[in-house]
């Protein structure tokens, strides 16, 4: 009798165990989460565009519990002097929120702050003139204070 119970406890203990691992399994981000992140704080257009659409379809990577949330330019306008600097900075924070969570914010604050600028100046692209030199100058002053305080 205590044969059968000790071998049926072993049994559910197994069976146990083989789930809890399972469900682990699954809730586990992929595998290729930092190439993913990598990929999505670049300064290329096509990284910028990616991340972009991405986000409009943040279901579509839930399995990756990326970070999405933002303050934009946190205490800075999001839109100085109209120039609509909103969706860089929340690239900017994607970057620096996932880096942290991932332990690897050091070795990828550079080239994050770098997308940024980047992220900035194509904004600017869309004027001409003075509005184009004001555009870029607040741009530099952006990239600047993310620098030296973000």
């Amino acid at each position: 009798m205590h044969r059968k119970i000790a071998t049926g406890l072993a049994a559910s203990t197994l069976a146990l165990v083989t789930v809890a691992a399972t469900a682990t399994t699954a809730s586990a981000a992929p595998a290729d989460k930092p190439q993913v992140l990598a990929s999505w704080t670049q300064t290329s257009a096509s990284s910028h565009n990616a991340w972009a659409a991405a986000r409009a379809n943040q279901a579509a990577w839930s399995a990756y519990a990326f970070d999405w949330s933002t303050d934009y330019c946190s205490s800075s306008p999001d839109n100085p002097f109209g120039f609509p600097f909103s969706l860089s900075c929340a690239r900017h924070d994607f970057g620096y929120r996932n880096y942290k969570a991932a332990g690897t914010f050091e070795a990828n604050k550079s080239r994050i702050d770098s997308a940024f600028y980047e992220d900035l100046k194509r904004v600017c692209n869309a004027y001409s003139g003075g509005t184009k030199t004001s555009c870029d100058g607040t741009a530099w002053t952006y990239y600047q204070a993310v620098r030296a305080f973000g």
